[in-house]
C-alpha cells in the first residue's frame, strides 16, 4: 500500500491492519509484507529508537510498500518535521490534550515547510504568499497523515474539539496511559475502560476520522479488538514483532518441556 492509498482510506470504512514493529533487521520488511499487514507502527516514545534508525526502518518499509506510523517521543512540532523528513508516512503524536498542541502539528504535518511568520499567517489567514506555494504545500504533504494519541480523561473529555480540525486524519487510543487515567491501571477489560474506548471510537468515526487501539498488552484478547472493529476502529495496531516472538516461544517452549517431562516419567516407569 502506498502513503497515498493508505493516507485516503484512514477515514474510510475498511479497517487498515498493523503491527508494532523494533526489528531493523534489513530483511524484516519484506517478513512482516508476508503477513498481510497495510501498515507498521515504528514507536519512538518507548522504544530506544533515534532518528537514523527510524530514517532505516521507514525506507526500507517502502521498499515493500508499507507506509511507516512513526510516533514521536513528545507532540513537538520540530520532531514531526524530522520524522517526515526521514520518511515516515504519518506521524502519531502522543499524549494529545489540548487544541494548541493539535495546532502546532497541523502547521508541522500538513503545512510544512512553512514555518515562522509563513506558517502563522498560512493557519490563522489562510494566506500564502501565492498560488504556487499553496498548490505546493496541498501536494507535498496531501499523504501525510496526522493521528493523535488519545491517553487521558482530560483528551477524552476534550475530544470533540481536538479533532474539529479537518487536517486530523485520525486518533489512536493508549490504552495503558488511558487505564491508569480512569483509576483503574490495566484493566482493559473493565466495564468503564471498554465504555470509555468505545465512546472514543463512536465519536471519532461520527466525525469523519479514523480511529484506532494498539493491542500490545496483556489482559484484552483478540476478541476484544474484534469487538471494536465491529464499534467502528478502523485503524487496528495488533502486537507488536517482539511480543509475537515472546509469546509464540514461550507457549512452544513450555509444550515441549512438558513434553520432556511427560517422556521422562514414562521411561522411568518402565524400568
Amino acid at each position: 500500500m502506498t502513503q497515498e492509498t493508505f493516507s485516503q482510506r484512514l477515514r474510510g470504512d475498511d479497517a487498515l491492519f498493523g503491527t508494532l514493529v523494533i526489528s531493523e533487521a534489513a530483511f524484516w520488511p519484506a517478513m512482516i509484507a508476508s503477513c498481510g499487514v497495510d501498515f507498521v507502527f515504528i514507536d519512538m516514545e518507548h522504544i530506544p529508537l533515534e532518528r537514523p534508525q527510524v530514517a532505516a526502518m521507514c525506507q526500507l518499509y517502502k521498499g515493500v510498500n508499507l507506509p511507516s506510523l512513526v510516533r514521536i517521543p513528545s507532540p513537538q512540532p520540530f520532531l514531526a518535521r524530522k520524522m517526515l523528513d526521514a520518511g515516515a508516512a504519518g506521524i502519531i503524536a502522543p499524549y494529545i490534550e489540548t487544541l494548541s498542541q493539535v495546532e502546532g502539528l497541523i502547521g508541522a504535518v500538513k503545512k510544512r515547510p512553512l514555518q515562522g511568520q509563513a506558517l502563522k499567517r498560512a493557519q490563522s489567514e489562510d494566506f500564502y504568499q501565492s498560488d504556487q506555494i499553496r498548490t505546493y504545500v496541498e501536494s507535498n504533504n496531501a499523504a501525510h497523515s496526522l493521528i493523535l494519541n488519545i491517553e487521558s480523561m482530560a483528551a477524552v473529555e476534550n475530544l470533540e474539539r481536538i479533532i474539529s480540525y479537518d487536517e486530523v486524519d485520525a486518533i489512536l487510543i493508549g490504552p495503558h496511559d488511558l487505564s491508569c487515567s480512569l483509576g483503574i491501571p490495566e484493566q482493559y477489560e473493565h466495564p468503564r475502560f471498554i465504555e470509555t474506548v468505545t465512546h472514543i471510537i463512536e465519536t471519532a468515526r461520527k466525525s469523519g476520522k479514523g480511529a484506532g487501539y494498539h493491542k500490545g498488552y496483556p489482559g484484552s484478547g483478540i476478541e476484544f479488538e474484534k469487538n471494536l472493529i465491529h464499534a467502528g476502529m478502523n485503524l487496528v495496531i495488533h502486537e507488536a514483532d517482539i511480543l509475537v516472538v515472546q509469546h509464540h516461544l514461550a507457549d512452544e517452549i513450555a509444550f515441549l518441556k512438558g513434553c520432556g517431562d511427560s517422556e521422562r516419567a514414562r521411561k522411568m516407569k518402565s524400568y
